[in-house]
Parts: C-alpha cells; structure tokens; sequence
C-alpha cells in the first residue's frame, strides 16, 4: 500500500500561533518531565465543552509539530514503517532519484521490489542518514586533527 506524504506549509497564522504554543507545551512538559505516569489534559472545546486527554508522548510530539511551524518549515508525518517510493526518498534526503537508485543498487539502504518498482523502508532510510552523519563527523574530525597538526589556525 503506498503511502501519500502529504506536505503541511504553515500559513502566517499558523506560524504565529505555533510561536504562542510552543512555550506553552515546552512549559507543561518540563514541569512533569520526571512524571513516569504523566498524561496532560488539552481542551479542545467544541459546542458540547468537550476534551481529550493526550498522553506525554503525543505533547512532545505537538512540541515537535509546533516548533518548526513556528520557524515556518514545512513538514510532514511519515510512520516509521512506511513504504517510500524512491522519489519520496529522494525528496527526504534532498538529492536526486538517480542517486537514491545508486545508494539501492549499490546496497547502502534495503528496497523491495514491487514489480518493477523499489520500496524503501523509512526505518532503513533513517538508518542510512545516521550512518553518513556518522562518516560525516568522522571525516571532519580527521581534517580538524590535520589542519591542527599542520598549524593551520584551527
């Protein structure tokens, strides 16, 4: 089943109440940060006063949500088992789809096939940016000790 990655662009409202909301969740989750049964009420109240009631985890998510809003980032929200197409991938990594395919084919990030079509896991694809984070450090590190070593003022 394909997923549809559906993009969210916050509206200057919607930027302008993340600003208000974020603190305000930043606030709530710090003063129960240590709470190991922790559920905060959130009204959303509709004609009948109704409310829910959201656990931790969906706060810090909502933190999450409205702080980018508030920086005005686009965003969407991709379960960690989704199946991406290699455009969809693409697009995650911010390079081309011939490339996603090399990384495929070249075995640095698991695809299934669908016919004539590659999967990719969300899973895999995050394990593959934290691993080139990873060589990422790694590499500058080993040119900071260089430069540091050549007396290069670093």
């Amino acid at each position: 089943m394909k997923q549809n990655l559906n993009i969210f662009n916050p509206s200057e409202r919607d930027i302008n109440l993340a600003k208000v909301g974020a603190p305000i969740i930043s606030q709530i989750l710090g003063r129960h940060r240590h709470d190991t049964n922790f559920d905060e009420c959130i009204t959303f109240v509709d004609e009948h006063s109704e409310q829910i009631v959201l656990p931790a985890s969906v706060l810090e998510l909502l933190k999450n949500v409205l702080v980018q809003m508030a920086q005005g980032n686009a965003m969407t929200l991709v379960p960690i088992h989704a199946q991406l197409t290699t455009q969809e991938a693409a697009d995650i990594l911010n390079v081309s789809r011939p490339y996603v395919v090399k990384l495929l084919e070249t075995g640095q990030i698991p695809f299934s096939k669908k016919g004539s079509h590659r999967r990719i896991l969300y899973k895999d694809l995050l394990v593959y940016t934290t691993k080139a984070e990873e060589l990422q450090m790694t590499a500058l590190d080993e040119l900071t000790a260089q430069a540091q070593e050549l007396d290069m003022g670093y």
